[in-house]
C-alpha cells in the first residue's frame, strides 16, 4: 500500500526529471556551440573595445535567458504537477523550513551576481585601457552645438556645427554616403590602428556617443576624458551628442569615417594641402577654436577658455578652423 499522499509514481517522476536534466546538460552546450550568438538587438561592435562590450552584453543576456527559462519551467511544472485534480480534494505534500533548499536558492543568485560583477570589471578595464603609443591622437572639443577634431600628429583640425559637414569624405575617395549617416563633421580614423581620443567641452556637458562602437563618454567642462578607439572595419558610422545641451542639442551630430590606412593617409595629405593646419605649442595643440555665440545666428564673438576667439554664424553652417601662427 502506498503511503498517504502518494500514488506510487514519485520514483518514476524523479527518474524522468533526472533524465531530462541530463539531456539538457548535454544538448545545451552543443546547441550554443553550433551557432553564432545572436546580437540581442544590439551592436556587435566595430572596434576592439566595442567587441569586448558586446561579449559582456551577450553573456549577461544569455544568463538572463537561462535563469528565466529555469524559473519558468519550475513554475509551470509546479502548477501542472500540483494542480487540483477533478474529483479529488487531496492536498499535495507540504514543505516548510527546508534548510538545504533555502540555502540553495539564496547562494545561487549571489554566485550569479558575483560572476556578472567580475566580468563587468574585467570588461570595463579592457575598454578603459589605453596603449602607451597610439598611432593617432585626436583632441575632440564639444561645444554648443558642434565638434572640433584636432589631429595632433598630423597638425590638422576640422570643425563642424550641427548637421553640416565641412569635409564630406567617404570610402574609396567618394563623398560620404548614405546621407543619414553623414550628418555633422566626420571624425576620420584608420582601421586596425589605435586612436587616442582626448575629450573636452568648451561650455556645458555633452555626450560623445557612437552606437556601433558601443561607447559613450561625457564631455565635461574642466574635465579631460581620455580613451582609445581601434576600429576593425571600414565604414561610415553615425554618432551624436546624448546630453541635453541647449537649443540645438537635437542637431548636434557627428559621424565616424573608418578608412584603411592608405586611404586615411591620402585624406590627411589632401586636408593638409587645403591649409587645414595649426601650430603646436599651446596646451591643446590648437591655434584657435570655435567661440561660443551669445545666440545662434547672431554672429557674435566670445573668447573661449583656450585663449582664442572666433565668430560663429548660423548653427547650420560649417567651418574649417585654421591656426594662428
Amino acid at each position: 500500500m502506498n503511503a498517504p499522499g502518494t500514488d506510487g509514481r514519485a520514483p518514476i517522476r524523479a527518474r524522468a526529471r533526472r533524465r531530462l536534466a541530463l539531456v539538457a546538460a548535454v544538448a545545451l552546450p552543443l546547441l550554443l556551440g553550433g551557432c553564432q550568438v545572436p546580437n540581442f538587438f544590439g551592436y556587435r561592435g566595430n572596434s576592439t573595445q566595442a567587441q569586448d562590450t558586446f561579449k559582456l552584453y551577450a553573456g549577461t543576456f544569455i544568463a538572463a535567458i537561462v535563469v528565466g527559462v529555469i524559473v519558468a519551467v519550475l513554475m509551470i511544472w509546479s502548477m501542472v504537477a500540483y494542480r487540483r485534480r477533478r474529483g479529488s480534494d487531496e492536498m499535495p505534500r507540504q514543505f516548510q523550513y527546508h534548510i538545504p533548499l533555502e540555502i540553495t536558492y539564496t547562494v545561487i543568485p549571489i554566485i550569479i551576481v558575483l560572476v556578472l560583477f567580475a566580468f563587468t570589471v574585467i570588461t570595463e578595464n579592457k575598454v578603459d585601457a589605453v596603449t602607451a603609443n597610439p598611432e593617432v591622437r585626436v583632441k575632440v572639443i564639444a561645444f554648443q552645438w558642434g565638434w572640433t577634431f584636432a589631429y595632433t600628429n598630423e597638425h590638422l583640425v576640422l570643425t563642424g556645427e550641427t548637421t553640416g559637414d565641412p569635409d564630406p569624405i567617404g570610402l574609396n575617395g567618394q563623398p560620404c554616403a548614405p546621407v543619414q549617416d553623414c550628418y555633422g563633421p566626420g571624425l576620420v580614423l584608420p582601421v586596425n590602428q589605435t586612436t587616442r581620443i582626448t575629450l573636452v567641452s568648451n561650455d556645458v556637458i555633452h555626450g560623445f556617443y557612437v552606437p556601433v562602437f558601443n561607447f559613450s563618454r561625457y564631455a565635461q567642462p574642466g574635465v579631460v576624458n581620455t580613451f582609445d578607439l581601434t576600429p576593425t572595419k571600414s565604414g561610415i558610422f553615425r554618432a551624436q551628442c546624448t546630453q541635453l545641451c541647449g537649443l540645438y542639442h537635437s542637431l548636434m551630430f557627428f559621424h565616424v569615417v573608418a578608412l584603411p590606412m592608405d586611404q586615411y593617409q591620402a585624406w590627411v595629405s589632401a586636408e593638409q594641402a587645403k591649409g587645414g593646419t595649426f601650430s603646436a605649442g599651446s596646451d591643446t595643440g590648437l591655434g584657435s577654436t570655435p567661440a561660443i555665440p551669445a545666440y545662434p545666428g547672431t554672429g557674435t564673438t566670445t573668447t573661449t577658455s583656450l585663449g582664442a576667439s572666433a565668430s560663429i554664424a548660423n548653427p547650420s553652417s560649417t567651418s574649417s578652423t585654421k591656426a594662428a601662427a
